[in-house]
């Protein structure tokens, strides 16, 4: 199960088409609308979480491709430096989709990358700053070990 955030953007011809709807229905994706600006006959834009079998989230951004609509994955890697991290938990309460969460009956504060979206917003919750965007070097070197892109 993949969750990842994209910055969609909507020509000004399908800004009244009922695409993400069609997205959910005929993908059998999860949504989450972060943010959005779209009127009728303007360019649109939209930050959408979505959450599916990566198979079927590929499938739906293809979709939305074929109506014109421009899809960037919001690509930030966060890391954490377990060095810095004193186990406090703060950013447990604000992570969206459950990257960071108190193991119990431990009380360790767990963080799953391959859960992770990249949102960022442990890292200015992070009283001791153990939690960082990486840069986007990383990002792509890190897609290149595990042969995300080539």
């Amino acid at each position: 199960m993949a969750t990842r955030i994209y910055i969609l953007r909507f020509p000004k011809e399908t800004s009244s088409e009922p695409i993400i709807y069609q997205l959910v229905k005929q993908y059998d994706v999860e949504f989450n609308i972060l943010k959005a600006d779209i009127l009728p006959q303007r360019e649109g834009v939209m930050i959408l979480e979505l959450k599916g079998p990566k198979d079927k989230v590929s499938s739906g951004l293809s979709y939305l491709k074929s109506f014109g609509v421009t899809a960037e994955r919001l690509a930030a890697a966060i890391n954490r430096d377990d060095e810095k991290c004193f186990q406090c938990g703060a950013c447990t309460g604000i992570c969206p989709v459950g990257a960071l969460f108190i193991q119990r009956p431990g009380m360790e504060v767990i963080f799953d990358p391959d859960r992770c979206t990249g949102c960022s917003l442990c890292v200015p919750i992070c009283p001791v700053r153990a939690m960082e965007v990486a840069p986007v070097s990383e990002v792509l070197a890190e897609a290149a070990r595990k042969k995300i892109v080539t």
